[in-house]
C-alpha cells in the first residue's frame, strides 16, 4: 500500500488542514508508526496510525482541549514518546491553541528545566498519558493547570467538533531552545512558519518529487525531531517511523534496522549518534543489515565534523552505504530549524582551515595534514531563504571567506521569544553602505561562506579569548577526546573562567570511558596527556582538567554538553572530591 507514490502535497496553511487534506485523499496510507521495544533485545512492536485514524485522534482531543482553554492559552505536552505525542500536539494547533511540546517529569537530570519551562510558558492544560499520569500530576500539583490524559479521551468527542480555521501568523507553538549557552527560552513558531520550513526541508532532501519515510528517534520536544518526525511528513503525506530516544541509546543497530525496514528513508543524529553506532554496533548486528534504500543522514551538529561521516559510512559501506548519503545541515530554534542543507547525491564538502588564521576571523586554507589545520564540512546553501555573514559588533556585511555571525532571513524565522524583549535578535539591520534590507535574525552562531556553501565555526557566547586570541571550545574538546583513551568521546567540555588581572582562564570537564574504573586509571597520565595535546596543537595552556565519571557532565534536553551548565557547576566547587583533587596536582 505505502511503496505507491503519494500525491503531491498542495500548499495548506497549517498543520491540521493537511491532516484533514490526507485524511481524505489517502485515509488508509498509514501515516504515523510508533516501534516500541518492550524487551531489551526486542525486534520492536509497531503501533501504526492511518491518517484517517489520526484525523479521528486529533478531532477528538481537540474538542476536548478546546472546552478546556481559550484561543491561544498554552498547552504543555508532557507525553512520552509516541503517537499520543504526536495527537496532541496536532490536536493543541486544530484547536487554536498554542503548544508546548516538553517531555515527562521522569525525563532524568531535567526537572528543574521542566519546572523553569513550565513557571515561563503558564500553560492553562497539560497534556499526557496514562503511563506517565500520576507523575505529571505530582510533578504539576502547586500550579494547579488542566490535566488531560490523550488516551483516555473517546474518539467521540470529536464527532460533532468543528475544527477552527487558525490565522497563519498565530504563534502555533513555544519551541523552547535547548539551553546550552543560557536560560531556555521559547521561541514563537507560527503555523506559517512551521508549514514553510517543513517544505524547505523537503525540498532540501529531495523529498518534495519522490516518496520517502521519515525515520527518527530524536526526541518530538526538540527542534529538529518535530519538524522532521511531524510537521515534514504531515505536509508531505509520508509515512513517520518514530522510535524513543532510550531505545536507541540502548541498542543503536534499532535505529539501524528502522532504515533498512523503509525504503528511501530520511532520518537525522548528532555527531555522537553517529560515533556511537561506530561504537557500539557489533558483526553479528550486522549480518542481513541492508542500507542501500537509505537517501539521506543529516548531521545537524554545530560543527559537523568530516571524521565521523567518514567513520560513520567506512564502518556500514558492507551494507550498502553510500558516503553521499551524509547531509551536514545547519539550523536552531529560532528559525523554526532547518536554515542550511547539503544535497543527498551530494559528495560531502571538506575543509581544512588555518587554526590561527580562523581565530583571527579568516579562514584560510590549510593542508589536512597539518597537525594545526581544523577540519570541517560544509553545510551546503540556504533552503529557500537568505543566510549572511556579519560582523557581530559592528553589524557590517561580511565577505566570503570571512568569519562573523550568521545572520538568517526567511519565512520560517520565528516571530520573537515569548514573554522577552527580543527585537535585537529578531530585528537586526545590517550596517553601511552595502547593508542588506530587511529585518534579520541574529543566530548567535560564528561562521563563514566558502565556494558556496555555509561552514559552521561555532557559538559566539562560547567562544575562549585569552592573551587577545580566540579559541573555539570544541575544537580544543576535539583534541582533548583525542588525547587519551580513557576520555569518552562527545562527554566534555571546555570554557573560560575568570583569572588574575581580568584575564580568562581555561578549563576542561571531560568525563572518564564508561570502560575505564576511575580507581583503576593513571590519572595524572590522562591529564597530562590532555594538557600536552591542547599546548602542542592550540598553544595554550589548560588551567584545569577534570577527569570526572561517566554522566556526570550535563547535558541540553536536545542531548548536547551545556557548557553554560558545567562551567557554572565548576564554579560552585561542584567537581570536588578526590576527582578534583586529582587534577588540581596535576597542574
Amino acid at each position: 500500500m505505502d511503496s505507491r507514490r503519494p500525491p503531491l502535497a498542495p500548499v495548506c496553511p497549517t498543520l491540521p488542514e493537511y491532516v484533514r487534506h490526507w485524511a481524505e485523499t489517502t485515509p488508509e496510507r498509514r501515516a504515523f508508526s510508533f516501534v516500541e521495544h518492550p524487551a531489551p533485545h526486542s525486534r520492536g512492536v509497531h503501533r501504526t496510525l492511518t491518517w484517517r485514524r489520526l484525523d479521528v485522534r486529533v478531532r477528538a482531543l481537540a474538542a476536548r482541549l478546546a472546552g478546556q482553554a481559550g484561543p491561544g492559552d498554552r498547552v504543555a505536552l508532557l507525553c512520552p514518546q509516541g503517537t499520543e505525542y504526536v495527537t496532541a500536539f496536532l490536536a493543541a494547533l486544530a484547536a487554536g491553541l498554542v503548544a508546548v511540546p516538553l517531555y515527562p517529569p521522569g525525563l532524568p537530570g531535567h526537572a528543574d528545566r521542566l519546572a523553569g519551562v513550565l513557571a515561563d510558558a503558564c500553560p492553562a492544560v497539560v497534556v499526557t498519558t496514562r503511563r506517565a499520569r500520576d507523575e505529571v500530576r505530582e510533578f504539576v500539583a502547586g500550579d494547579r493547570p488542566r490535566i488531560v490524559v490523550a488516551d483516555e479521551v473517546t474518539d467521540d468527542e470529536g464527532r460533532d467538533w468543528r475544527p477552527v480555521a487558525p490565522d497563519p501568523g498565530a504563534t502555533a507553538y513555544l519551541q523552547y531552545t535547548s539551553g546550552s549557552t543560557r536560560a531556555p527560552a521559547g521561541v514563537e513558531i507560527s503555523h506559517g512558519n512551521v508549514v514553510a520550513n517543513a517544505r524547505q526541508a523537503l525540498a532540501a532532501y529531495g523529498a518534495d518529487t519522490r516518496p520517502v519515510t521519515c525515520v527518527g528517534w530524536l526526541p518530538l520536544y526538540h527542534d529538529m525531531g518535530l519538524v522532521l518526525s511531524v510537521a515534514a511528513p504531515v505536509v508531505r503525506g509520508a509515512l513517520s517511523a518514530l522510535m524513543d530516544p532510550a531505545a536507541f541509546l540502548h541498542e543503536p543497530v534499532r535505529w539501524l534496522r528502522l532504515l533498512a525496514a523503509h525504503p528511501n528513508a530520511i532520518s537525522a543524529a548528532p555527531n555522537f549518534a553517529y560515533d556511537y553506532c561506530v561504537a557500539t554496533v557489533t558483526a553479528e548486528q550486522k549480518e542481513g543489515l541492508r542500507l542501500d534504500g537509505v537517501t539521506a543522514l543529516i548531521n545537524g551538529s554545530e560543527p559537523v565534523r568530516p571524521g565521523t561521516a567518514a567513520r560513520f559510512h567506512a564502518t556500514f559501506a558492507a551494507q550498502g552505504l553510500t558516503p553521499e548519503t551524509h547531509c551536514p545541515s545547519y539550523g536552531l530554534a529560532e528559525a523554526t530549524v532547518f536554515v542550511c542543507a547539503a544535497r543527498p547525491d551530494e559528495p560531502l564538502r571538506r575543509f581544512a582551515l588555518d587554526r590561527d588564521a580562523l581565530a583571527a576571523g579568516k579562514a584560510l586554507p590549510a593542508r589536512p595534514d597539518d597537525p594545526r589545520a581544523v577540519l570541517l564540512a560544509g553545510c551546503g546553501s540556504p533552503a529557500d531563504q537568505r543566510v549572511r555573514v556579519a560582523d557581530p559588533v559592528t553589524r557590517a556585511l561580511l565577505s566570503e571567506g570571512e568569519v562573523g555571525e550568521i545572520w538568517v532571513q526567511g519565512p520560517n524565522v520565528g516571530r520573537g521569544y515569548w514573554n522577552r524583549d527580543s527585537e535585537d535578535v529578531f530585528g537586526a539591520e545590517f550596517a553601511g553602505a552595502a547593508a542588506e534590507p530587511g529585518r534579520w535574525l541574529r543566530t548567535g552562531d560564528l561562521g563563514t561562506v566558502l565556494e558556496g556553501q555555509l561552514v559552521v565555526t561555532g557559538r559566539l557566547k562560547d567562544l575562549i579569548i585569552v592573551d587577545g586570541r580566540n579559541h573555539y571550545p570544541q575544537d580544543v574538546e576535539a583534541t582533548a577526546q583525542e588525547a587519551h583513551a580513557a576520555v569518552r568521546r562527545d562527554r566534555l567540555a571546555a570554557f573560560a573562567v575568570p583569572g588574575a588581572a581580568g584575564g580568562e582562564r581555561v578549563v576542561v570537564v571531560a568525563e572518564h570511558a564508561r570502560t575505564a574504573r576511575l580507581a583503576e586509571l593513571d590519572v595524572p597520565g590522562v591529564l597530562r596527556a590532555v594538557r600536552g595535546a591542547v599546548s602542542t596543537r592550540h598553544g595554550l595552556r589548560l588551567a584545569d582538567v577534570v577527569l570526572v565519571p561517566p554522566g556526570t557532565v550535563p547535558r541540553t534536553s536536545s542531548g548536547k554538553v551545556s557548557r553554560a551548565l558545567t562551567r557554572a557547576r565548576y564554579l560552585e566547587g561542584a567537581y570536588g572530591g578526590q576527582d578534583r583533587v586529582a587534577a588540581g596536582a596535576a597542574g
